[in-house]
């Protein structure tokens, strides 16, 4: 390829490239202001001595149950990071580095936004001592990236195509809409899982391309998608008010949905957005009893997480000084 070629290429995808971040920008903007909006509206009458009424009365063992099925969902994190590696065949990182890697750096990444920064500095510094190049741990976070956004098709998909009016609380979509939305998320999903099947498929140029996981080792990826988002959906279900009744896949959904709200927002730690569709979706709860239980839930998963992650990353760091 002629010089004037690679410059002329290398100019359009860099243009493109900061379309793509100011529309990301913009969407993050959007979403933040809008949650943001719908908060100051939900919690203008909010009692805010109900609110730690609330808090007192939630019983210890439903809390530390809770805060055991989000411990379950970080671990299925480190399993995240293992598959990822061997993935991109670094064979050589054992399961204890990839599981301080993942914990450290979702807890981090989790907490502060910007999860592909901040999570990716996080990587850096840990396999830095295994060696570990810019490209490994680009390829690292997009297969990871890869099981997190299946395991949210399906377990959306499922959920839509199930139970639409609890997707509809979020979207406002009709349940015919929502319904043809999940379907079309399956169908994508087992059409992706059918184009691996032929042959290995290898995605990028040079040597940032990526060889795909085959169609058996995918569906592995989906069922530790489908695991992380139960276990975190099974944790808020628990600290939610006993009355009403709701069932666990209409929870599972709004959840689902508040947190890509969240992701996409690229708030720190999804603050606001996440508590917003959670509020505007349950609307059958007591607002002060509901607040309560996502203050909670946020204590559990990222509050508690982040300090634990911050000394870990600080011992790790005075023991390689002392090295």
């Amino acid at each position: 390829m002629p010089i004037p070629d690679v410059t002329t290429f290398i100019a359009r995808s860099v243009l493109r490239w900061v379309c793509w971040r100011k529309i990301g920008f913009i969407v993050s903007v959007l979403i933040v202001a809008a949650a943001g909006v719908a908060l100051l509206f939900i919690l203008r009458d909010i009692d805010v001595a109900r609110v730690l009424a609330a808090l007192g009365s939630k019983p210890g063992h439903t809390v530390v149950l809770a805060g055991a099925f989000v411990g379950i969902a970080y671990v299925t994190l480190t399993f995240y990071e293992y598959f990822s590696l061997r993935i991109i065949g670094c064979h050589h990182v054992p399961y204890r580095v990839a599981a301080l890697a993942s914990f450290t750096s979702s807890a981090i990444g989790h907490s502060l936004g910007a999860t592909v920064f901040t999570a990716g500095a996080v990587r850096w510094r840990i396999y830095l001592v295994w060696r570990l190049s810019v490209v490994d741990i680009a390829r690292l976070a997009f297969i990871t990236g890869l099981t997190f956004w299946l395991g949210n098709i399906v377990v959306l998909g499922i959920g839509m195509a199930v139970a639409p009016d609890a997707a509809g609380a979020v979207s406002r979509l009709s349940s015919p809409v929502n319904q043809a939305v999940g379907l079309a998320g399956l169908a994508a999903v087992a059409g992706y899982v059918l184009w691996l099947i032929p042959q290995a498929r290898t995605v990028g140029a040079g040597a940032w391309s990526v060889t795909l996981p085959t169609a058996s080792l995918t569906l592995v990826q989906i069922g530790i998608g489908v695991l992380d988002l139960a276990a975190g959906g099974l944790a808020l279900y628990l600290l939610l008010p006993d009355d009403p009744e709701v069932d666990f896949l209409t929870v599972l959904v709004i959840y689902v949905t508040a947190t890509l709200l969240g992701f996409l927002s690229h708030a720190p730690g999804s603050l606001g957005v996440f508590e917003a569709a959670m509020l505007i979706a349950l609307p059958q709860f007591a607002k002060e009893e509901l607040l309560a239980s996502l203050l909670i839930f946020r204590c559990l998963y990222f509050v508690l997480p982040l300090l634990v992650a911050l000394l870990v990353m600080a011992v790790r760091e005075l023991r390689l000084s002392a090295r």
